[in-house]
This record gives structure tokens, C-alpha cells and sequence, in this order.
């Protein structure tokens, strides 16, 4: 079996969970004994593992999401001799479509997030989100298969389009690499980055993007322990505005605490396993997400996770187990923004309590969220819609 890839994200490029995702999943494919040709299609350049594309010279200057399109159309084209394609995000939903279309093959999707989920993309993007939402709807009504990263993940996929048959809809959860993540101690690397190891500290990982919850932390972060430092890895904005919103909230922030440390660049693994390993507690303050491979990222190096309860991170954060849930209603941020600062300052005040969790979230992911796993469930999820085309 010959399955073709289709990704915007595929290192060095990644930064977020879907890119991880993609890269975790096409690995374990390539090692599944007996298991399928694995051809990698992504956007840019030149890769030594992939082949990349990049925008049409006619295009350069276009709206992203029709540089996107254009994009699609050339990985389409390159499909074809794939048994399968299988496509990740709205970025290469097209793709997918189109090279089922003309190569008469099954697409399989994956969804990591939904477009309707995420209305602000409207004023961000302009037509652009109206291309995408179209984009993606197609591509699921038509798709073969797709795949749901959680149950929660699932049901968002039906409620947003009801018209797609449920026996279509499989789950197949997100996994973690337990081995490039598991417990580092170094609190040289820790200091090399201006933080302070020896400092009770929560720890946020993500994209600036409203998605990710990240204006609600820093005003929570108002109500931490006056001991308690916040360290945030947040970068690669939606827009500048974002960007710039996120800055002026540090700002006002640094000037009434000290220990709040922003790292703005994307931090090499070797460097943030360390991080994460010396935080009291990991924070996910998301207003939506599907799973979250952060929370699964934070659990393989033993960190306590005090996450929003929304979408598919319930069933990764075990609440009182590995960490706590906080209720989010987008009707009260206050509340939220109070629940946030309440659970992160009850571990932070508890280290022990904090590390028992973290141990737990660690045997979690090791009996639960291994990558072999995803991998020969997402095999069988091909030889479905292989077998159904028969």
C-alpha cells in the first residue's frame, strides 16, 4: 500500500500540534512491520524526507488561503500512483479531494481542528476563512474517512456537519513520543533561558492565537502567589495585532510581578523538555481544542497539567489525577480567568501534590498514548476505505 501525506507542516517547519502529529504518525508508519509506502507531501521547499511545494509564482502576491489552493492543485497532481490520501488541516483538505477525484483513490481526513470552531478567523483572514470553511466542508462531506483526534474531537466533526455520515467518523487519538519526551532535570538549561529553576513556576507552550487562551492566562497570572513565576513559549502570531496585545499584557505584567519570563522564539526540544520538566505545573488555557499534544507532551516529562476542560482535554487530563480541569464558559471570562489562577496557585502551593500528579500523567501516557498504537489504528482505517472501494 502506497499512502501519499498531505501537510502544510513537516519539519523544519512545524509549529503546532497538527505538524507534531504528522511527523510522530508518518515515523511510526515507516516502522510498522509490514506496514504501507509512506510518501510525504508538504508546503515550502525542498526536503530530504518530503517533497515540498511552494506557492505558485502567480500567487505570490495572492490571499493566503488561495496561495494555499494553489498549492493543493500541484500536491494533487504529485499524487498520483497512491493507494490513499490522507490529508491534515484545511490547508491540504483540497489537495486530498482533488487527487481522489482525478486518481480515482480513498482520502482520509484528519481532523485536528474545524473552521467553524474558530469564528475569529473571519477578521483575521478576511474571504480567505470564507475559502477555507468551504474548503474543509467539502473535503469532509466527500472525504472517505475521517479521522477524529478525540471523542470530543467527533462530536464537534458531526455537530458542525451534520450531513456527514457517523460510520464515516472514526477516532483514533493523538499520541506523544514518550521517549523524546520523558523527565530531564537540568536546571543549567532551565537558567540558560532566564528562568529561574529553583522558582515555583507555571509554564505555557503554544501559538499566539485565541485558540490558545493566552490573553485569559496572563490575566489570571494577576492572581498567582506573589513566589510563583510564569514562563510562556509563545510564539508565531496569528497577526501583529495579536502579537502586539500579547506584548503590552507582559508588559503590565512584569511591571507589577517579577519571575514573568517571555520566550517568543520556538524553543528546540532538547531545551524545552528540561523546562517542562522543572515546571510545578503546565498550563493549557485553551478556549478550543480538539486534544491538545501539549497536554500529552506535559504529562510524558511529569509535569502536572491545570488545563481548560473544553473539547478533547478531558480525555487526556485526568482531573485530580494528573492534573486539574478548569470549567471554561465564553460567557464568563472572569470566572475563568478566577478558576485558572485558583487551580494553578493550588499546585504551586503543593509541590508534592504537583509531582504525585505528574508521575501519574507519565504511567498515563505510557500505557495509553503511545504512537505504535495510532499508527496501526490509522491502518486500519485505510484498509477500511480500501475495502470499501473494492
Amino acid at each position: 500500500m502506497r499512502v501519499g501525506v498531505i501537510t502544510r507542516e513537516w519539519p523544519p517547519d512545524v509549529y503546532g500540534g497538527a505538524g507534531v502529529h504528522v511527523e510522530h504518525l508518518v515515523a511510526a508508519l515507516r516502522q510498522l512491520e509490514g506496514g504501507p509506502d509512506v510518501d510525504v507531501h508538504c508546503f515550502g521547499g525542498a526536503r530530504d524526507d518530503a517533497t515540498g511545494h511552494a506557492v505558485p509564482p502567480g500567487l505570490t502576491g495572492a490571499n493566503g488561503a488561495l496561495q494555499a489552493v494553489g498549492v493543493d492543485v500541484e500536491m494533487a497532481a504529485a499524487l498520483a500512483g497512491a493507494d490513499v490520501a490522507h490529508s491534515h488541516t484545511w490547508y491540504a483538505n483540497l489537495a486530498g479531494q482533488l487527487a481522489s477525484l482525478v486518481h480515482g483513490v480513498p482520502h482520509v481526513v484528519t481532523a485536528h481542528s474545524l473552521e467553524p470552531r474558530r469564528p475569529w478567523k473571519a477578521d483575521q483572514l478576511g474571504g480567505g476563512y470564507r475559502l477555507s470553511s468551504w474548503v474543509e466542508r467539502t473535503a469532509y462531506l466527500a472525504a472517505d474517512a475521517v479521522i477524529a483526534v478525540s471523542n470530543g474531537m467527533r462530536t464537534d466533526v458531526l455537530d458542525a456537519y451534520p450531513d456527514l455520515d457517523p460510520a464515516k467518523v472514526h477516532v483514533v487519538v493523538n499520541g506523544v513520543d514518550a521517549e523524546a519526551y520523558h523527565p530531564v532535570d537540568d536546571p543549567d538549561v532551565v537558567r540558560s533561558m532566564g528562568v529561574d529553576p529553583d522558582r515555583p513556576y507555571a509554564l505555557f507552550v503554544g501559538r499566539i492565537t485565541r485558540q490558545k487562551g493566552l490573553t485569559h492566562l496572563l490575566a489570571a497570572a494577576e492572581q498567582l502567589p506573589p513566589d510563583a513565576a510564569l514562563v510562556l513559549c509563545a510564539g508565531a502570531p496569528d497577526t501583529p495585532a495579536e502579537r502586539q496585545q500579547v506584548a503590552d499584557a507582559v508588559e503590565t505584567l512584569q511591571a507589577r510581578r517579577s519571575g514573568v519570563v517571555w520566550i517568543e522564539q520556538m524553543v528546540p526540544r532538547e531545551k524545552l523538555v528540561p523546562l517542562i520538566t522543572r515546571a510545578t505545573v503546565f498550563v493549557v488555557p485553551s478556549v478550543y481544542e480538539p486534544l491538545g499534544i501539549v497536554n500529552l507532551e506535559a504529562a510524558a516529562c511529569g509535569t502536572a497539567v491545570v488545563a481548560s476542560d473544553v473539547g478533547g482535554i478531558p480525555e487526556v487530563v485526568a482531573d485530580g489525577r494528573t492534573g486539574l480541569l478548569v470549567h471554561h464558559d465564553p460567557d464568563d471570562p472572569v470566572a475563568f480567568q478566577a478558576g485558572l489562577a485558583e487551580g494553578m496557585s493550588e499546585l504551586l502551593a503543593d509541590p508534592a501534590r504537583a509531582a504525585a500528579m505528574g508521575a501519574a500523567g507519565r504511567e498515563r501516557v505510557l500505557a495509553e498514548f503511545g504512537w505504535p498504537a495510532v499508527a496501526r489504528a490509522t491502518m486500519d482505517v485505510y484498509a477500511s476505505v480500501l475495502a470499501a472501494r473494492a
